[in-house]
């Protein structure tokens, strides 16, 4: 798997602004405040609590572990929100997965956006302003529109008239971040654009996408190349998807089972067409299943 080069954690500096009990920010008025409103700040794990009233209690530990697994490979894509409640103390507000996955790993901090108080036109004005930049990839934009949604309470039509886009446009980039971490990193780093990464989204097996993230960097597929490849290979999987049997199919198969006493197996096409295969453990056993057709054939 090609893996893409880890960014350098962020917000060091400003974690360091927030640990000056001298300069503690309290308020979005207060000084300094406006370097942290918008922004990434690397965070101590242990200074950040879980929601008590968090409504979500029971956590998969396998998906944990996956995540985990993920966040040793790549880092925390996607930062998590918290609440500020007094000096260097926070309160845990949205990404209580990767917060735990975090914690798994034995990890010391994890990049994090702060709410403060009264700081939601604060906000508003940084993620938009933050938008418009030139040098953003897909991702941090898809970010900015998620925290638009999720934080500012936003609608996509609102956040169209605030930013000048299409709800298309917006409804487009939020869609990248349902690709596979590791297809994010690829597009944050430059492995691959966003008309490959929407292609991507065409693909619904996890398995599938990353193959052909694979043969995008490996290959240096265009995004028209890599839509033809994603087309002809979802035009193939609908053609050979297998016709399901109704009841009495599935009863006569398994009275053939029964006959032959094997587990007969039957193969179809889209159309219908198919091949029955009556598995044999042996030659004694093929002359068994012979006998039993030859039998069938006189009566």
């Amino acid at each position: 798997m090609a893996k893409a080069t880890k960014k350098k954690a962020l917000g060091r500096g400003l974690s360091a602004l927030l640990k000056d009990p001298d300069n503690d920010i309290q308020s979005a008025k207060d000084k300094n405040a406006d370097k942290v409103v918008g922004n990434i700040v690397e965070l101590d794990l242990d200074s950040i609590d879980v929601n008590p009233h968090q409504p979500r209690t029971s956590f998969n530990e396998d998906a944990l572990t996956e995540l985990a697994s993920s966040i040793k490979e790549l880092g925390v894509i996607q930062p998590i929100t918290v609440r500020k409640l007094g000096f260097n103390q926070y309160q845990l507000v949205s990404g209580e997965r990767r917060f735990r996955a975090s914690k798994l790993l034995g990890l010391a901090s994890i990049p994090a956006y702060i709410r403060i108080a009264n700081d939601q036109e604060s906000l508003e004005m940084a993620l938009v302003e933050n938008i418009q930049r030139q040098d953003l990839d897909p991702i941090e934009i898809a970010l900015s529109y998620q925290r638009l949604i999720e934080e500012v309470d936003l609608t996509q039509e609102e956040m169209s008239e605030r930013i000048g886009k299409n709800r298309s446009t917006i409804a487009n980039y939020l869609r990248l971040l349902k690709l596979d971490p590791i297809i994010q990193t690829g597009m944050r780093d430059g492995f691959l654009s966003m008309g490959h990464g929407r292609a991507l989204i065409a693909l619904s097996d996890t398995k599938q996408q990353l193959e052909i993230y694979e043969r995008i960097v490996k290959d240096k597929l265009s995004v028209r190349e890599t839509e033809r490849l994603i087309k002809a290979l979802n035009t193939k999987q609908k053609t050979t998807a297998p016709t399901k049997f109704d009841e009495n199919k599935q009863n006569a198969v398994k009275e053939i089972s029964s006959y032959f006493g094997a587990k007969v197996e039957v193969k179809l096409n889209k159309k219908g067409n198919g091949k029955l295969i009556i598995p044999f453990a042996s030659a004694e056993d093929f002359e068994r299943i012979k006998k039993l057709i030859d039998e069938s054939k006189q009566n």
